[in-house]
């Protein structure tokens, strides 16, 4: 739609994973080598990750068309199959015949064919992708493929390419043997910030025109957030921020822009509220669910809890992007020249005067519904019957203060001095101050 506005020859930012697009980062390049390498070393089991979105699609693809040489290939894209299909997908790829055959007889066509490949000289590669949806008895059978081999190397090399949660099933004791195969293994880590600039500029250059939009680096830096540096992500949200800008007829991204398009697609709990990205430290193994304070991994509310409204929620989420974008720009201040700064400067007082507007919608929204919020995050104590109500209370005796030597003497008396009082006394607690957030999240005392 926006193609021709901005001089595109094709969309920047399309979903499709084309491996003429591929931004080769520096966690995208040494993935490839790992590929390349498993590949020519005849490595039986190779093992690629990453998180959804990351490019491992557009990777493979890339390895297919452009670096694999005297190599027959065999992919299996669709892993939600028994034992019987998986291995008629893996034979129909590899041209044999699967028709009326039993699985015996396939794995027997199989061991032929891998034997009259390697005699010709040319390496057997499946490739199975979205492999975390494989169960431990389909990635038990995958090594049982593998088992037939020569001196010099596997006749079956298989490539695994899947989810963080990929590594977590091959961690269990039933796949030893399987996780002990595995020669190459390499992670596909989110873009830093840098790179998702460089990602920006490089999609447009390559539908033909690098400069038809200019993101200003504030921008970049809350793209970078929000897509917390994987590629779909980013393409979701650039798209939306061409149609904005073809909207408007104008060639600028600013950071306001940015903010618009993010709370108009709800984007943090759209993309991100059933699952985390990887860190850095998570290159070797499978990622973990992240546990926020009083939340479950399932990300539901906590037991006893109730849900804030959706409209009380949004602008919570708001404030959680100010914030951000405060944090930002107060970092900025310390390195950035002069007249950046007083640029800063500027962009802080406004977000400052966004914050209290913010303010303002929550104290209005108390106002209008209090009740709602009234416990959240405790339980609801039981109220007391009728009959409790009017029922006196029984009265319990008094427990008897403990006698010491120095207090059984009147204070002053004789020549023992009262005792001075010491520690932390009731007296000396400040007052408790609570304000709008604390009625808003706990009702009014």
């Amino acid at each position: 739609m926006y193609e021709e506005f901005f001089g595109f020859n094709a969309k920047p930012f399309d979903l499709l994973p084309n491996p003429d697009l591929l931004f080769m980062s520096k966690t995208h390049g040494k993935a490839l080598s790992y590929l390349r390498y498993g590949i020519q070393e005849r490595a039986g089991f190779i093992l690629l990750t990453g998180e959804v979105g990351a490019g491992k699609t557009t990777l493979i693809r890339e390895l297919i068309n452009r670096h694999l040489e005297n190599v027959t290939l065999s992919k299996v894209f669709n892993t939600k199959a028994d034992s019987q299909q998986l291995l008629t997908m893996i034979n129909d790829d590899f041209s044999l015949e699967t028709e009326g055959r039993s699985k015996a007889t396939m794995i027997r066509d199989l061991n032929e064919f891998l034997i009259d490949e390697y005699a010709a000289g040319r390496r057997a590669v499946l490739i199975i992708d979205e492999a975390q949806n494989l169960n431990t008895e389909l990635l038990e059978e995958m090594r049982m493929l593998s088992n037939l081999e020569t001196d010099g190397g596997k006749l079956l090399q298989i490539i695994l390419v899947g989810q963080p949660e990929l590594r977590q099933t091959l961690d269990t004791p039933e796949l030893l043997q399987l996780r002990q195969r595995i020669q190459i293994g390499c992670h596909i880590q989110p873009l830093n910030a840098e790179e998702v600039k460089e990602y920006v500029y490089y999609r447009m250059e390559r539908a033909g025109n690098r400069d038809a939009v200019q993101f200003t680096d504030q921008a970049l830096y809350l793209v970078h957030e929000q897509s917390r540096g994987i590629p779909r992500l980013i393409n979701i949200l650039c798209d939306y921020l061409l149609i904005d800008s073809f909207a408007n007829q104008k060639n600028t991204v600013n950071e306001a822009d940015v903010s618009d398009i993010v709370t108009e697609l709800d984007f943090e709990r759209q993309y991100w509220q059933s699952s985390a990205p990887s860190t850095s430290d998570e290159r070797h193994q499978g990622a973990q669910p992240s546990k926020k304070p009083g939340t479950h991994a399932s990300g539901k509310n906590p037991i006893g809890a109730k849900r804030l409204p959706p409209r009380a929620e949004k602008v919570l989420r708001q404030i959680r992007g100010v914030e951000s974008r405060i944090e930002f720009l107060e970092k900025n201040l310390v390195r950035d020249s002069e007249k950046t700064n007083l640029e800063n400067v500027e962009r802080l007082e406004r977000l400052e005067r966004q914050v209290s507007r913010i303010e303002q919608q929550l104290e209005a929204l108390f106002n209008m519904n209090a009740s709602n919020f009234r416990g959240v995050g405790r339980e609801t104590a039981p109220q007391p019957t009728p009959q409790q109500q009017t029922a006196p209370a029984p009265q319990k005796p008094a427990a008897p203060e403990p006698v010491t030597p120095a207090d059984s003497a009147e204070e002053g008396d004789g020549d023992i001095p009262p005792r001075p009082r010491t520690g932390y006394q009731p007296q000396d607690r400040p007052p408790v101050r609570r304000g709008w957030a604390y009625r808003l999240l706990f009702g009014s005392d």
